[in-house]
């Protein structure tokens, strides 16, 4: 029973990631394309953790990990870029 109740999280979780990805290329603007990529890297933490669970096995906890430093450190450039115009500023001593 709980096999079956984490394939259909698995499902329900990827469907979401496709209507996401939507969002990505048809977004009406850029910050809710830069949420949809947030909310496809929040995604992608849950359909790796439900595989994890289902494989049984505790390597993929470190790609978890991975995926949510990697996801956070993008949505906090996209951010940044948006609101600056720039990622990285370089004051120059003149």
């Amino acid at each position: 029973m709980f096999d079956t109740l984490l394939h259909f999280a698995l499902l329900f979780l990827s469907a979401s990631t496709v209507g996401y990805i939507y969002r990505v290329v048809k977004g009406p603007s850029v910050p809710d394309r830069v949420i949809a990529l947030d909310a496809i890297g929040i995604n992608l933490i849950g359909i790796t953790a439900i595989i994890s669970i289902l494989l049984r096995s505790n390597s993929f906890l470190e790609v978890i990990l991975l995926i949510a430093i990697v996801a956070f450190v993008g949505t906090v450039a996209f951010s940044k870029f948006l609101e600056k115009g720039v990622v990285i500023e370089r004051e120059r001593d003149s």
